[in-house]
């Protein structure tokens, strides 16, 4: 008897959600056999990939009588299998190997500690986040080089820990798939693009950004000294000052109220969802914030199924910065799950973060929304400190103009990624060493980036160990070239786009809920009427200083003229946050209760003086 679509969503979800609920207890260090999580992936993937369920949905498709809706919904389960399914028998061997693999280099990665020196010249313990922090905010310069130092000798511990054995057995599983290499593999599952297609886009946008890439390089080697351009100091020399000065207007203890309100205002909401934030970084949790869904939102048949969507930042509310790095990854993975919150259509293979679903497309909604908080009638409406006061226009400024040379920089630094991972599953196997891949990686660095080494190591990026994630940080730069067009529009469209309450329906409606029926460049070519280009980002990171202050002031202006409502920001949905297996704060009793807990147990919790 053939299958139904009621079959493939019930199958799909017994085996999303199992795996996805261990894979946040895995990932936030809750889990105490850490071996589950490995057997619900492993037979997830078993699951997607069994070529099986492709000749099961094609006989679905011949039954008599099927409304256009079904229809529709069975083309999304061939689709999602077609992307998933693997037929060659050695190939889903070698899947399981890589899982195994992946699954043993985590659990080892999440009992390693990494040390640097304070300002007292102590050896002190700090995630990788605490690191970067550190090389962005902290005026010492022996704690950013001693950070500095962490960060390689994590990436020479990746090295001698299993990591060159993970890449040349993806070479073989996808070789086994008949693709040249990992790299090309995963390019096309993720982008529905080759190799050849991704790189005429990269290399257009590095050689537009390269000249302003190395200008500022230039301009801060001769305004601060050479010693400013080395790994340790260039994040700081470009943007400490901004920090340090911005820093009172960020509390930390108001970034939940302040995310919430924003996207209230934006028009924004979750449409009944549960949402679950573990917010502060902690030994054993995964060192990067992101957004999963272990409950898909769709129609089940006429019932809306609301999302149940986890995400995740590693604050440190102590330190310089912060606050505002608190905000961004609010934003950030709130916009990731208000993209998964408002997919309507009738089965959950539309509305999963995995293939067909593009990388570029999902990234496209959580970077348009951290976009916001950097501009400056945003910062001048919600940046304020103890006493209600608003961030001053020189502050602002200051902001803006020292940290935007460094943004072509910041673009490269992810274009970096692909070009590295693409040379490194090319290599030849006796080339692939500890030594030649730091080779390959310093090289890669040098010649985007301009530098000797960055200021995050190539392999000290967690993405290029995790399963879902190897092979896929160019979405980043292609999403990032989407906001900026989608920016453009609505500018264009709306003249603002801070407490516009009619972008959250314009997202909704040709972003969010077709889910993944359409392609990147298709969402991008219902709200905007073009097609995806890369140019307007270029175009921004190459404006001049003046331009870009004369633009801000203008924004400030007219944001002075305008009134925005007093909403409950409750967004429509369940929150609870969250510090591993201890509930913090929810909206359980009233929104307003929610941020009181949320202050009340930051105040008891980290009383250091951030400022100190």
């Amino acid at each position: 008897m053939a299958k139904t679509l009621e079959d493939f969503n019930r199958e799909y979800l017994s085996v999303h959600t199992k795996k996805e609920n261990l894979f946040w207890t895995t990932y936030m260090g809750v889990e105490k056999d850490g071996n589950l999580f490995a057997k619900a992936e492993t037979e997830f993937k078993s699951y997607i990939s069994d070529p099986k369920h492709l000749a099961e949905v094609r006989d679905a498709q011949q039954a008599e009588d099927l409304s256009p809706e079904t229809r529709a919904a069975l083309k999304g389960w061939l689709a999602f299998f077609d992307s998933h399914a693997i037929e060659s028998e050695s190939a889903r061997t070698l899947q399981k190997e890589l899982i195994e693999l992946e699954s043993a280099i985590f659990q080892k990665r999440a009992k390693l500690q990494l040390f640097y020196k304070n300002k007292d010249g102590q050896d002190t313990q700090g995630s990788t986040n605490v690191l970067s922090t550190n090389l962005a905010a902290s005026d010492n310069e022996n704690v950013r080089k001693t950070s500095h130092e962490a960060l390689l000798r994590l990436e020479q511990w990746v090295l001698s820990n299993g990591f060159i054995e993970l890449v040349k057995k993806r070479n073989q599983f996808a070789q086994a798939l008949g693709y040249q290499n990992y790299f090309e593999y995963r390019v096309q599952k993720n982008e529905r693009m080759t190799r050849e297609e991704l790189f005429s886009i990269l290399n257009e946008f590095e050689a537009l950004t390269r000249e302003t890439c190395l200008k500022h390089l230039e301009h801060l080697a001769r305004e601060k000294g050479k010693h400013s351009i080395l790994g340790h100091n260039l994040k700081f020399a470009a943007a400490g000052d901004a920090e340090k000065q911005l820093n009172p207007y960020f509390r930390f203890e108001k970034s939940l109220e302040i995310w919430m309100r924003s996207f209230a205002r934006l028009g924004i909401g979750y449409r009944g969802a549960t949402l679950h934030l573990d917010l502060f970084d902690r030994p054993g949790k995964y060192e990067n914030g992101f957004m999963h869904g272990p409950g898909p939102c769709f129609y089940d048949k006429d019932r809306w199924q609301p999302a149940r969507i986890n995400f995740t930042s590693n604050a440190t509310p102590t330190q310089i910065g912060s606050g505002r790095k608190a905000l961004l990854t609010l934003f950030h993975e709130g916009g990731h799950a208000a993209h998964f919150s408002n997919i309507t259509k009738n089965a959950p293979c539309f509305s999963q973060e995995y293939p067909p679903t593009s990388m570029a497309y999902a990234e496209t909604q959580s970077m348009f929304c951290d976009s916001l908080i950097n501009d400056a009638d945003w910062l001048k409406l919600y940046a304020k400190d103890v006493h209600g006061q608003s961030v001053p226009d020189e502050v602002i400024r200051n902001f803006l103009t020292s940290d935007h040379p460094f943004m072509a920089f910041q673009e490269r630094s992810i274009l970096v990624v692909p070009v590295f991972e693409d040379r490194l599953y090319s290599l030849a196997e006796s080339e692939m060493t500890p030594a030649g891949i730091t080779a390959l990686a310093r090289r890669c660095e040098k010649e985007i980036l301009g530098v000797d080494c960055s200021p995050r190591p190539i392999l000290a990026i967690p993405h290029l160990l995790g399963a879902e994630s190897a092979c896929s940080y160019q979405g980043y730069l292609l999403a990032h070239m989407a906001v900026y067009q989608t920016r453009s529009h609505f500018e264009r469209k709306y003249g603002y786009l801070t407490d516009n309450p009619k972008i959250g329906a314009d997202l909704a409606t040709h972003y969010w809920n077709p889910g993944n029926s359409l392609s990147h460049r298709e969402t991008i070519q219902s709200l905007t009427g073009a097609t995806l280009s890369g140019r307007p980002l270029a175009e921004f990171c190459n404006l001049g200083n003046d331009a870009l202050w004369e633009k801000a002031k203008q924004k400030i202006e007219a944001a002075a003229r305008r009134t925005s409502s007093d909403e409950t920001a409750h967004l429509d949905a369940s929150i609870h946050i969250v510090h591993g297996a201890e509930e913090i704060a929810s909206t359980t009793e009233s929104v307003s209760r929610m941020w009181r807990n949320f202050e009340t147990w930051i105040e008891k919790n980290y009383k250091a003086d951030v400022t100190s």
